[in-house]
């Protein structure tokens, strides 16, 4: 059985953008810019083009992943004394606050939220509403690149739950394992990305898109809660959650986090599950408890 790790007391995991301003204009924090589309160019061009000041770019795919292949999906989960390098070279250091942001809703940032509190740092935010509401508050936009080479993070895993092939299909028989792609994905009504459409068996549907507004904000509390009790997923349940790969699945583990719920990543997600033949899947309508 896997370790669920328990949520710290008072671990709010998003910041509002005055927050992060006065963050920034003091010096107190280390911003990390993960813009990123699936499928389109990478996000340092749109870091380029404009910034929070002070941010250092990371990139999903060399920074926050290991190279796709060999049965692990399409983002594994990166080696950690890589990931702790890439972190040092942008300036992370354990005794500073480090904000995420992307431009998605969160739902890349996330992903840069997981791992560094998987490995080890206790003060991870997430920028509610990311980089379209810092343009619409009017503050500062950056082109220049910070310096970089300053940070001391070291890895230290194991501080959220990680499952595997197997606990994902054992949650999903004696817990609670959610689905956070489209609906229309977890059916096996269309697949954009992967070459077989379905779910995992037993798993039910609760898209990481309902986390948010239309303006990519987090919802309240109370909704939040109010829509995860509705698939099983309440405290003290054993919930684990999986995606395409393991990036808008980070997302999920978030909201659920800010609901009381401690909830375990499937890292290598639908894209692994499929890379055996052998484990079986699912199509139709979502289940329910």
């Amino acid at each position: 059985m896997p370790d669920f790790p328990t949520a710290e007391p008072n671990s709010e995991p998003l910041v509002t953008v005055p927050t992060l301003e006065q963050l920034v204009r003091e010096g107190e924090a280390v911003v990390l810019d993960v813009r990123y589309t699936l499928g389109g160019p990478p996000g340092r061009g749109d870091y380029e083009a404009g910034h929070v000041p002070g941010a250092v770019f990371v990139d999903m795919d060399n920074d926050l992943a290991d190279p796709p292949g060999g049965g692990r999906g399409r983002h594994p989960l990166p080696d950690p004394e890589r990931f702790a390098a890439a972190m040092r070279r942008a300036g992370v250091r354990h005794d500073r606050t480090v904000v995420v942001y992307d431009a998605a809703g969160g739902m890349a940032a996330a992903r840069a939220w997981w791992l560094l509190t998987y490995f080890g740092h206790h003060d991870v935010r997430l920028l509610d509403g990311g980089w379209a509401a810092w343009l619409a508050a009017g503050l500062p936009v950056s082109y220049e690149e910070p310096a970089r080479g300053d940070g001391d993070f070291t890895p230290d895993p194991g501080h959220l739950g990680l499952v595997d092939a197997d606990g994902a299909a054992r949650v999903a028989r004696e817990g609670v394992l959610l689905d956070a792609r489209a609906v229309e994905r977890y059916r096996g009504e269309v697949e954009p990305i992967d070459p077989v459409a379905g779910h995992v068996p037993g798993a039910r549907s609760a898209p990481t898109t309902d986390n948010v507004d239309d303006a990519g904000r987090w919802k309240p509390v109370a909704s939040l809660a109010e829509r995860f009790a509705a698939v099983g997923a309440v405290p003290g349940a054993e919930v684990a959650v999986y995606c395409g790969s393991g990036v808008t699945a980070a997302h999920e583990v978030l909201a659920l986090r800010r609901v009381g719920v401690d909830a375990a990543l499937y890292a290598g997600s639908w894209s692994e599950w499929i890379s055996d033949p052998a484990r079986p899947v699912a199509t139709g309508s979502p289940e329910r408890p």
